[in-house]
């Protein structure tokens, strides 16, 4: 009599072996952790097998455990494959992708548009947040692709693009003009130091004039022309604009935008989305 491997409980067998941990993988797969112990358990005994080595404290493969990933990874693939292609449409269920706020625009609003239209039926959650943030939240499983902004590329980091930070100030604003520069900022802000440090250099003085955990708060002492700010080339909101100081105040350095995608439960939605993102940013 033929017996079938549930494909549900392979799944979360790759994903604790990929993320080395039941815990991380629960929130990879949005389970919590008694039930994919429970997969585990289920998937062992529909095979009469140990799959797992449960005697340290980090999970490690059973030599079964070995030979049975390497088939389960192309078993979750090809059923992947088919239900892509017959049920493209009909991929239901939630997407996690993180954005730092200031590089939400311009190019997020149009990924979400378009993967909308591609995936009717998932729902998407934007987390809006700091990069640290973002990679802390991705570590835990917690995001299925996020977008950083950072001097440098990350491990398992695809760089999307390079730009140069550049100020800006209210339309047609003269907060650059005053000295000591005034200033404004979230505190964990990547680009606060060097912007300072860049001010530093050029004997520019400056003051902290606002200070948030809340980048509307930024934006909106920005827009009432009380202080300037530092954001990506061409990534600014739309009631800010580029200080045009004719080389008053110092060129700003490079960051690069990356993006990192889940190596768990990777399949065609979040291929789909990593590839609307690359086109958003290449397109800078």
């Amino acid at each position: 009599m033929s017996r079938n491997i549930d494909l549900t409980a392979l799944r979360s067998f790759v994903a604790v072996a990929d993320a080395g941990g039941v815990t991380k993988a629960a929130g990879f797969l949005h389970l919590t952790q008694s039930a994919v112990s429970m997969q585990l358990k289920r998937l062992e005994e529909s095979l009469n097998v140990s799959l797992l080595d449960r005697s340290s404290r980090q999970v490690a493969l059973t030599a079964s455990g070995e030979q049975l990933l390497s088939y389960a990874r192309r078993m979750l693939a090809l059923n992947d494959e088919v239900y892509g292609k017959l049920t493209h449409q009909s991929y239901e269920g939630e997407f996690i992708l993180g954005v730092p706020h200031d590089i939400v625009y311009p190019g997020i609003p149009g990924v979400l548009q378009r993967f909308h239209a591609e995936y009717p039926r998932m729902k998407v959650q934007l987390i809006s947040s700091y990069t640290t943030k973002l990679k802390s939240l991705f570590a835990q499983g917690e995001c299925d692709v996020i977008v950083t902004t950072e001097n440098s590329a990350g491990e398992g980091a695809e760089v999307l693009a390079e730009r140069p930070l550049v100020w800006v100030g209210a339309p047609g604003g003269q907060a650059w003009k005053s000295r000591p520069l005034r200033l404004a900022f979230e505190h964990n802000c990547i680009f606060r130091q060097g912007s300072q440090r860049a001010l530093d250099r050029a004997g520019i003085p400056w003051e902290m004039a606002v200070e948030s955990e809340s980048s509307r708060t930024i934006e909106a002492s920005v827009n009432a022309d009380l202080a300037v700010h530092a954001v990506i080339e061409g990534m600014h909101g739309p009631r800010m604009e580029e200080v045009d100081h004719g080389g008053t105040l110092p060129e700003l350095e490079s960051t690069k935008i990356n993006l990192y995608v889940t190596e768990v439960d990777r399949g065609p939605v979040c291929e789909a989305m990593a590839q609307l993102l690359r086109g958003a940013f290449n397109a800078l």
